[in-house]
């Protein structure tokens, strides 16, 4: 089962090193990852989504908690919690696709953040259904390039990840 933590950390040179460096020596692969500053000077929050089972994750939120500039580990659970991704991609155009591809960026209310006279950049954001749904779309008249940010996830409500869990 895959599970959501959101680290917050002091933002310092070789932290993200110790982090992934723990997930990496108990044999974790991460799946995504995205860090990012908070409205808090010198804090930063990871979200780290990694596979394991519910005894495992125990483990691995103590064992962070245990690094000296990990200040808070909490996991985020999807019925609490609002999650995102963001992908990029190019893809190639030509005249007489044009307007097609251009209808199915809209129908996934994507943008088109760059133009060419022969290829779009379109960028989009959304669980991964939706991504890898325009993405499949988009495959048929050529992808370029494809970006692709880690999942990013924040508590519905009041809940933060500074004050606990939601469930």
């Amino acid at each position: 089962m895959k599970h959501v933590l959101a680290i917050l950390v002091e933002n310092k040179p070789g932290v993200l090193a110790r982090v992934a460096g723990l997930f990496g020596r108990r044999g974790f692969n991460i799946d995504s990852i995205a860090v990012g500053e908070t409205a808090e000077p010198g804090i930063s929050r990871m979200t780290i989504v990694v596979e394991g089972d519910e005894r495992t994750m125990e483990q691995v939120s103590k064992q962070l908690n245990k690094l000296v500039n990990v200040l808070k580990v909490a996991r985020i659970y999807p019925e609490g919690s609002v999650t995102r991704e963001l992908l990029m991609l190019k893809v190639k155009t030509l005249p007489e696709n044009r307007q097609e591809i251009l209808q199915i960026v809209d129908s996934f209310r994507a943008k088109v953040v760059d133009i060419s006279l022969d290829s779009l950049v379109v960028e989009v954001t959304g669980d991964s259904g939706k991504l890898e749904a325009l993405q499949r779309l988009m495959g048929h008249f050529g992808i370029m390039e494809i970006v692709r940010t880690g999942k990013v996830s924040i508590f519905r409500g009041s809940k933060t990840t500074k004050n606990g869990e939601a469930r």
